[in-house]
């Protein structure tokens, strides 16, 4: 990979870009008061041109961006989307994002494409494949990417790899980061039962770029438990707030992201969550 100019995310709280709230962000840029960072599906803005393009190209003129794709399909047996890839190049030379990520997931099959982050199997196959995948994007796009931990609602029987050390070993092998979503930990860890406080902790910091936080919701399922449902619809729970200070104190600052997808809240709520993450981000000292 031949270098490639970036724009630094700070380690400060950064938030979703949604049209509802373009207005609002390109208001208080322009009164010199904007936001640290923001991020957006790359996917979103696949189009030539039109209002997105026209909101986006503003805001970013104030605003260090975050490409999170959702649509690269990295584990599908074929490889990435390559008309995916070239899309997202074309963005990435317009932007100039000081990120670009996506997921450890696939969700294209031969004829089909679905609108889910399906889980891949942690399989010595599944690793070699992922970091081939990988670096193909990596030499694409001339520049590292960060790759997020899934929310998981099952686990594969008889993996060869943890889920830590599966994702250690794909960036010691393929150069890429983490995305490190204390969401999907705990999202993960309730569905399959085990603490999310130990997962957690078992991730190396020093390959961490960027973190995210998000609600979800709780549902009964049809066999008399319950499921946590990873949908970004609330504020983040109490109990993900406390793991991200657990975080912080042994990490230092990092770039953290209020994820909120759905029903998603008016401007001024958003600005709260985000404000919650800096006085985190602030006050945590980084344990000996």
């Amino acid at each position: 990979m031949s270098p490639h100019p970036l724009r630094d995310l700070p380690p400060r709280a950064g938030f979703g870009l949604k049209p509802e709230h373009y207005a609002d962000v390109l208001a208080v840029a322009e009164r010199g008061a904007p936001p640290a960072w923001v991020e957006v599906h790359p996917q979103n803005y696949f189009g030539a041109g039109g209002p997105p393009h026209r909101w986006l190209t503003a805001i970013a003129a104030y605003v260090p961006l975050s490409f999170h794709s959702v649509g690269l399909s990295l584990g599908s047996a074929a490889g990435v989307d390559r008309g995916e890839l070239a899309a997202l190049a074309a963005l990435c030379d317009r932007y100039e994002p000081a990120m670009v990520s996506d997921h450890l997931s696939w969700s294209n099959g031969p004829d089909d494409q679905f609108p889910d982050l399906l889980p891949i199997p942690y399989s010595h196959a599944a690793l070699d494949h992922f970091v081939r995948e990988v670096g193909r994007v990596q030499d694409r796009l001339r520049r590292p990417m960060l790759i997020e931990n899934p929310s998981r609602y099952l686990s594969y029987a008889r993996d060869d790899w943890d889920e830590v050390d599966f994702l250690h070993e794909l960036c010691r092998r393929s150069g890429c980061a983490l995305l490190l979503d204390i969401n999907n930990v705990e999202v993960s860890a309730f569905n399959l039962g085990r603490d999310p406080a130990p997962w957690l902790a078992a991730f190396d910091p020093a390959l961490v770029g960027e973190v995210h936080v998000a609600g979800h919701s709780r549902q009964d399922d049809d066999m008399g438990g319950t499921i946590a449902i990873d949908d970004h619809g609330s504020a983040v729970r109490d109990s993900c707030w406390d793991m991200l200070a657990a975080f912080f104190r042994r990490a230092g600052p990092k770039p953290v992201l209020i994820e909120w997808d759905s029903d998603v809240p008016d401007h001024a709520t958003l600005m709260a969550e985000v404000a919650k993450a800096d006085a985190l981000l602030a006050c945590e000292p980084v344990d000996a």
